[in-house]
């Protein structure tokens, strides 16, 4: 087990009902769900009061409405939430070394062999304090030898709370505590496990790392290591990725709408795909042309944000018909996402289509199983999944 590491996890409480709350002081103390209200809706995020009532994230909004009648419904603002994570990231990477934004409410920071220098626990202290100072968001954060750890800790005294968990605590810290709380274990391997009798960490140590082998593969090692202590992942710097994005040149200049169309296609397919992989939604797409007499010309616009073949495909049509408007050859074609945001897509709260949503990640699954090019879109004209 490491102990020679100091890894601080900071994540916001209930990140989007927060920047709700801070807008609107009337929702203090409220049971507040972000999400959609509809049957398909998909509850986003939830205040803590209405987390009492068995809400959580992830839960269809019709069983949400069924536990919590009372709650308040706010469909959700991608650009404000983004907004308030660019605040919080600005404040933090200008006051530590080495900062990982993980997702769009949560930070690691490395401050290892910065103990000499500051005391790290009093430090984390007080830049918590900043960032609920300039920012007016509640925040919670865990301290200890590597990310799985403190991750944890932050999990433990959230809401609005802070925990040190120092190298020799590590095992007394964990092994109380259930399996579900070990990062990466999903619902299928904690029934799986729970089967066998083990629902707490102390009896999941013990069993041989073989038997983890052949019950989970190499990700049941995994998390056996996890529940020892045990992460050696490294803090990933921070590098806002602006944008993503492609362009082809075509061998001979073309008039070829239906060709160019279908190319495009094609491009917002893998880059939408690449977009997903690493975490991201965009609010801004452009398509680009290039005529034969080396004329370039582009068009943007912005969209709620999104990582959905579907709908980026049919604004890049758009853009597209508007931007080709003189009978000349073309010689190339582009188009890029940006206005990046780390997250996942959210059923409702984005305005979404439940079924395009299903398809687009049974899709995934299969590019991931088998290649990029296992699945492709056949020839459309309108794209409704």
């Amino acid at each position: 087990m490491q102990k020679d590491r100091t890894i601080i996890h900071m994540d916001q409480d209930a990140f989007f009902v927060s920047v709700e709350v801070r807008k609107n002081s009337a929702l203090i103390g409220k049971p507040v769900i972000i999400g959609g209200t509809s049957d398909r809706g998909v509850v986003a995020s939830c205040s803590y009061e209405a987390r009492k009532y068995g809400v959580h994230s992830a839960m269809p909004s019709k069983m949400a409405k069924q536990l919590c009648p009372h709650a308040i419904f706010i469909r959700g603002n991608m650009d404000e939430y983004s907004k308030a994570s660019h605040e919080i990231t600005d404040i933090l990477i200008e006051q530590v070394p080495l900062l990982e934004k993980a997702s769009i409410d949560e930070h690691y920071i490395d401050m290892t062999g910065m103990e000499k220098h500051f005391g790290c626990w009093k430090y984390a202290q007080e830049l918590r304090q900043k960032v609920i100072r300039e920012t007016g968001l509640p925040i919670s954060f865990g301290l200890s030898i590597n990310k799985t750890v403190c991750k944890m800790a932050t999990n433990e005294c959230k809401p609005n709370g802070q925990l040190q968990v120092n190298w020799p605590e590590v095992p007394s810290f964990l092994d109380p505590l259930s399996i579900r709380k070990i990062p990466g274990l999903g619902q299928a391997t904690y029934i799986k496990l729970s089967e066998m009798g083990v629902r707490y960490i102390h009896k999941f140590k013990a069993i041989p790392q073989e038997m983890m082998f052949k019950l989970l593969g190499q990700n049941g090692l995994t998390l056996w290591q996890k529940a020892q202590g045990i992460d050696h992942s490294e803090v990933v710097p921070y590098r806002e990725q602006k944008s993503i994005g492609t362009q082809s040149t075509f061998e001979q200049d073309s008039m070829d709408i239906q060709g160019m169309t279908e190319m495009l296609t094609a491009m917002v397919v893998a880059i939408a795909f690449e977009l997903r992989q690493k975490e991201r939604l965009a609010s801004c797409i452009t398509v680009t042309i290039r005529y034969s007499n080396f004329e370039t010309v582009t068009r943007q616009a912005k969209i709620p944000y999104t990582a959905l073949d579907a709908t980026l495909i049919n604004k890049a049509k758009e853009l597209f018909a508007t931007l080709y408007d003189r009978r000349m050859m073309l010689r190339l074609i582009g188009v890029r996402l940006s206005a990046l945001i780390p997250g996942f897509e959210q059923m409702e709260l984005y305005g979404n289509n439940q079924k395009q949503y299903n398809l687009t990640q049974t899709m995934d699954k299969i590019r991931n199983r088998f290649g990029v090019d296992a699945v492709k879109i056949a020839k459309i004209v309108d794209v409704d999944y």
